[in-house]
């Protein structure tokens, strides 16, 4: 199980990354807009250095749902390796057979 507190991190994260998305895709398209005058796209490169940091999606984390693993994520089942494991072989995810012989 990962510290709470890192799954918390993570968490805050997810929610200034959803409040700021239109407003960093704003000032993104004005900075890299090579037809403005450079003096808007400076403007514009300064707003959006003040938005918070934690706001980029990059800064996300994928984490397992399970146990808040943030290594061995598979994506299609937002769980790592071992919960992925774990519950296949109790039969809890549909459409999902361990093989074994």
């Amino acid at each position: 199980m990962a510290k709470k507190s890192s799954i918390e991190k993570n968490n805050r994260r997810v929610k200034l990354v959803k409040k700021f998305a239109a407003r960093r895709e704003r000032l993104k398209a004005i900075a890299y807009d090579k037809s403005l005058d450079i003096t808007e796209r400076f403007e514009a490169a300064i707003k959006l250095a003040e938005v918070p940091r934690n706001s980029s999606k990059t800064r996300v984390r994928n984490r397992c749902e399970v146990t808040g693993r943030p290594r061995a994520f598979y994506g299609k089942m937002r769980m790592s390796r071992i919960a992925v494991r774990e519950l296949g072989s109790k039969g809890l995810i549909p459409g999902l057979v361990k093989s074994s012989w």
